[in-house]
């Protein structure tokens, strides 16, 4: 990760760089896109495009993205009770990179999370993001699913959202918790067991943190643990939604562990974010999932720099919805390089290149042990 910034840096400074972004921003055509609700526009150097769309009666609401090869997974929410108390099923469509439908499974519960897991090259599903979790693991070569349940009810007394994989391990962000402050964990560490999911503690929602504007320790209180993503170098990054905040976690779960506090801003006010990722190479294209639009839009730009964060929110103005922007770690802006959209909540990033996969298949086979009953 970027080092720290100096904690010299005034809110002037951040202010004056926001409204010059802001006027930039202007200048590539983003901003005229808030008000047209039916036609999201891409900044300069982005081309948008439909990837896929929903099927009433099928399945709508489209939010987590995964990729596996060169195939897509989204998850379709449907709308359906986010506790799984309705009884309802989800469906998970797969399409080729060229956005053709090939397969389709369905899930039991509303789903929110969705990730690879690179060790395996197995698809974990997670259900009901607010109670009630369950774990559903997808082979895609097999096309099996196995359905895991939590060894325990969450701590924080909500459920899990989203999954992200470090150094051979798997990782859970513990959702709508029910107190304030939030001193039961938000982030957890997941291990399977039989067919139970067995999670332990990695970091509390009142865990101490560097605030990355000013350099000082704060107290944080996570009143809405959401999605989660893995940086370069393996740090985690924890997005706390209605926070308007991300937070680090370096050495998760070691002595060694520390954490930095990320306050998001944006050209059009203060940001929600959903998902965050970070190019893993320079040829490839975006996904992000627009729930309330029921579709699932394409970014192209031609040569992407690998280890960049992009995100998915809204904006903190009611004249300027939903947009995807490129994040600047270091200071905690958002640049809109899409806006105008509704909601957006997925991101999934399409490799189109040819890599060697030799290391992976190393790495998978070094942490197999870590995932017997998958």
């Amino acid at each position: 990760m970027s080092t720290v910034p100096s904690p010299m840096i005034s809110r002037n400074a951040l202010v004056a760089s926001v409204v010059s972004v802001a006027s930039a921003a202007m200048l590539l055509g983003v901003a005229p896109a808030f008000g047209q609700a039916n036609a999201p526009l891409a900044a300069d150097g982005y081309t948008l495009s439909v990837f896929a769309t929903g099927v009433v009666g099928q399945y709508t609401h489209p939010d987590s993205l995964a990729v596996f090869q060169d195939h897509v997974y989204i998850a379709y929410g449907d709308g359906n009770d986010p506790t799984g108390a309705d009884g309802k099923t989800n469906m998970v469509v797969e399409y080729t990179r060229a956005g053709q439908k090939v397969y389709s499974f369905t899930v039991k519960g509303h789903n929110d999370g969705m990730k690879v897991n690179p060790y395996t090259h197995k698809l974990w599903v997670m259900q009901n993001e607010d109670a009630n979790p369950n774990l559903v693991v997808f082979d895609p070569v097999t096309r099996q699913t196995t359905l895991y349940s939590f060894a325990a009810p969450p701590q924080a007394g909500g459920g899990y959202d989203d999954i992200t994989f470090s150094n051979g391990k798997a990782y859970l962000s513990a959702s709508n918790p029910a107190h304030n402050p939030n001193s039961e964990p938000a982030i957890v560490q997941a291990t399977l067991v039989g067919t139970t999911v067995v999670v332990t503690p990695v970091l509390e929602g009142t865990a101490a943190a560097t605030d990355i504007l000013t350099g000082k320790t704060v107290t944080l209180n996570l009143q809405d643990p959401d999605s989660m993503t893995t940086a370069p170098g393996g740090n985690l990054v924890l997005d706390s939604q209605g926070d308007s905040e991300l937070v680090i976690v370096s050495n998760p779960g070691l002595t060694q562990q520390r954490v930095l506090q990320v306050p998001l801003s944006s050209p059009y006010g203060q940001p929600q974010v959903d998902d965050t990722l970070f190019t893993p190479d320079a040829d490839g294209f975006l996904l992000v999932s627009d729930t309330a639009k029921d579709i699932t839009y394409k970014i192209s730009k031609k040569v992407f720099v690998p280890g960049i964060a992009y995100s998915a929110g809204v904006a903190g103005s009611s004249a300027a919805p939903g947009f995807v922007g490129q994040l600047d770690l270091a200071f905690g802006l958002l640049t809109p390089i899409v806006s105008g959209m509704q909601s957006p909540h997925g991101l999934a990033f399409v490799t189109t290149s040819t890599a060697d996969d030799s290391a992976v298949e190393k790495l998978k086979e070094a942490c197999s042990a870590l995932y017997p009953s998958e």
